[in-house]
């Protein structure tokens, strides 16, 4: 066979596989066990509601309405954990039959707050994706900063330089992370390829450039000769502010131009640098717009075939993640019906145990990748490769393949400030004024959490799409290091999922015949965080009110309806610790997320279901918070001392600290009761499992107790809180219960 047919023949191959996960009969069969004993609790709950005016009637209804609750967020776990399927990409068929096809490649970095998101961060993720082993040539590079500061703007300079010396070196010595803060905060290994001087040097030179970028935030301004450094200072006057600016695009390395080269003489991906318009009567739609904006200028640049969306702090972990994106794209038989391939969040600073649960195993490998099964995965705002005619409002038609862009616009003979003219006019914020931008071209407008909604729109218009979890993450980011932070993203998450629910982009309406039952079930394990909150606060106060005043919520040990809620309780935790071991979590890992499931769904969904409420009433407008990249150093001491960090009086820690308490005298009075006259211990085999219940919650709010009670260091709860947590306890204490 002569080369050209061997060329062919493997041509032929497909670029990806996809297996589905083993034991699937198996757990369906498990589930079915499951789902007769939630029946039998139901049966048991219905038959033995208390007569009318019989103490604990209204408490053993709510009982019957919260595990209902519960039982139809389970079911709606189901059909995802049955579908989990795991994509497979082969690379090296890429290479050698697609290498002179490769589509260009835009890359969209997103960044709002030059404080909350340090600029020597955001461009250790810029660096990152400049190093990736891709023909540069196709590769172009967007930062966009929503704050419009200068002092990002020259970090972005400062990167542009350093570029020079950091691409040779990760090229030559092929090395792993690619982000600079990265990689040289590991051990330097004597056995490594990487010659010593050039890494020394190459490190001094980074550190050196950091000093001089955090040189220029410490002073809070630009000095003049800086500013006579890069004609695009200019764009910079008293007017600029936050909310406030023009549009600024400047082009900091043209790719075009042959003398932007590396120090190997090697052609140097295109950068630019994107400040949209804003105004403080006009609308900017948060990241939504700020990546519509990306989208228009990026098509008037470079045009890139396929666009990869990143946050300002996940930087690429892998430098051949773009090929191995690029399989599920240029597949022969499959590859044009795929309009995005997501890649899950996972960070380079999750501690052994993971306190605060940021990277749940269990979620990543199973919903996610069932999700994915269906041709649905969820689109996650980063970490994203997008076919950019998909994102631009294309439905999908399987008479429709997509001819690649192999030339890209590089060979444009516009001179920069033409291109940066046009594209500001792109940029500015009236021109989405009449137009379908934010409806049904870029991302949608008018829901939080748009990333959700644009996938939704996307696969609802014929296009699947691909969840792919490699072994080697593809990013890495920064996860919350204090409880406070962590509570506050997943309450705006919460609260931005829950609206969408109440809106046309409902999966079960907008959905509806257009993508699988499985996927909109699945949809909605998140979307319904928010009410989940409901009966998991019932069954964290009731039971020990009840428990206090004698009135039994359970069956006694003896009986035979003890067994189904013991059946489901044990079932579902063993399960769900099989799973979380298997999917690479430990036991202690795995109890740290049942803490911070019930401090969540108590706290952050709690808010967030009354947020939504309240904004459904009109009483409230949807805002968005920025979360802190970055902590203090005791906090950061504490955290990797696997200290939970609460330090505040906040409403959510005083919430938390009140249900802690509640339990911990429930537990107490209960105690208390066994050191009693024989009839009290009778009525104690009552209430057996309501102390259960309740020493389950004290276990789970151990650390809860340890930063009341025992601690001294800035992190422990105040005194304040634990004063208002007695006195609301006392008060719940008196309420009679019926």
């Amino acid at each position: 066979m002569g080369r050209e047919e061997s060329v062919k023949a493997e041509a032929a191959l497909p670029l990806f596989d996809i297996k589905q996960a083993k034991g699937r009969v198996c757990h369906r069969l498990f589930s079915s066990t499951v789902f007769f004993g939630i029946c039998l609790i139901w049966f048991y709950r219905l038959t033995n509601i208390p007569g009318a005016g019989q103490q604990g009637r209204l408490s053993w209804i709510g009982m019957f309405i919260s595990e209902l609750m519960f039982s139809f967020y389970w079911i709606l776990t189901q059909p995802v954990r049955w579908n989990v399927s795991y994509y497979l990409p082969f690379k090296d068929r890429l290479l050698h039959s697609y290498e002179d096809k490769l589509p260009g490649v835009d890359i969209f970095v997103c960044t709002a707050d030059p404080i909350m998101e340090p600029p020597a961060m955001v461009i250790n993720t810029i660096l990152s994706v400049m190093a990736y082993n891709y023909p540069p040539e196709k590769l172009s590079i967007y930062l966009s900063d929503d704050g419009g500061s200068n002092s990002t703007f020259y970090a972005l300079l400062e990167a542009s330089h350093f570029s020079k010396r950091w691409i040779p070196f990760c090229r030559k010595f092929n090395i792993e992370p690619r982000s600079p803060e990265a990689y040289f905060s590991q051990h330097f290994d004597a056995q490594n390829t990487v010659n010593p001087r050039e890494w020394l040097a190459t490190k001094k030179q980074y550190e050196d450039m950091k000093e001089r970028i955090q040189a220029v935030i410490n002073k809070g301004s630009i000095s003049e000769e800086i500013k006579n450094q890069h004609k695009g200072f200019l764009q910079w006057n008293h007017n600029v502010t936050k909310q406030n600016h023009h549009p600024i695009v400047k082009i900091v390395i043209d790719g075009r131009d042959q003398k932007s080269v590396d120090n190997d003489g090697i052609q140097l991906p295109t950068l630019v640098y994107l400040a949209r318009e804003k105004k403080l009567d006009w609308p900017h739609n948060f990241k939504a717009g700020a990546m519509n904006a990306l989208i228009r200028v990026s098509s008037e640049i470079s045009n890139g075939d396929v666009i990869l969306n990143l946050d300002c702090d996940m930087y690429a972990n892998n430098a051949d993640a773009i090929r191995e994106a690029l399989c599920f794209f240029m597949d022969e038989q499959r590859g044009h019906q795929i309009a995005y391939v997501q890649h899950p969040q996972n960070f380079n600073n999750i501690i052994k145990n993971d306190i605060y649960a940021n990277n749940p195993h269990a979620v990543n490998k199973v919903e996610l990748a069932g999700l994915g099964g269906y041709g649905a995965a969820l689109f996650c705002g980063t970490g994203c490769f997008h076919r950019r005619n998909s994102l631009c409002g294309s439905k999908y038609s399987n008479e429709n393949k997509q001819v690649w862009n192999v030339k890209t616009q590089k060979g444009d003979k516009r001179k920069i400030n033409e291109l940066e003219q046009r594209s500001k006019v792109l940029a500015s914020s009236i021109y989405e004024k009449g137009t379908q931008w934010g409806k049904e071209m870029g991302l949608v407008y008018g829901c939080p959490v748009e990333d959700i909604v644009t996938g939704l729109t996307i696969q609802c218009r014929g296009w699947k799409s691909v969840y792919y979890n490699p072994e080697r993450e593809a990013f890495l980011g920064v996860a919350p290091a204090t409880l406070d932070i962590s509570l506050i993203q997943f309450k705006r998450w919460s609260e931005g999922m829950f609206q969408i629910f109440f809106s046309k982009y409902c999966p079960f309406i907008y959905g509806h015949k257009k993508i699988k039952l499985g996927a909109q079930m699945g949809y909605c394990i998140y979307l319904l965080w928010a009410p989940l909150s409901l009966p998991t606060l019932y069954y964290v106060i009731v039971p020990p009110l009840c428990l206090l005043q004698g009135i039994p919520l359970f069956p006694e040990v003896s009986s035979p309806w003890f067994i189904p809620f013991v059946y489901v309780f044990l079932s579902r935790n063993i399960y769900s610790i099989v799973e979380a071991l298997r999917c690479g979590s430990t036991i202690k890992a795995w109890w740290n997320l049942q803490r911070m499931v019930m401090i969540r769904r108590t706290t952050s969904f709690f808010f967030a279901f009354v947020d939504t409420i309240i904004k459904k009433l009109g009483l409230s407008q949807t805002t968005f918070v920025l979360t802190a990249k970055v902590a203090a150093e005791d906090v950061s001491k504490r955290y990797e001392q696997q200290v939970m960090e609460f330090g505040s009086s906040s409403i959510m820690f005083t919430l938390i600290a009140t249900l802690a308490m509640l339990n911990l005298i429930s537990l107490a009075g209960a105690a208390f009761k066994t050191v009693m006259p024989v009839e009290y211990l009778k009525e104690m085999e009552r209430l057996i499992s309501q102390v259960g219940v309740c020493a389950l919650v004290v276990m789970l709010n151990a650390p809860v107790f340890e930063a009341l009670f025992l601690r001294k260091d800035k992190g422990r709860l105040p005194f304040s809180v634990m004063f208002k947590s007695v006195v609301f306890v006392s008060l719940a204490c008196l309420i009679p219960v019926r």
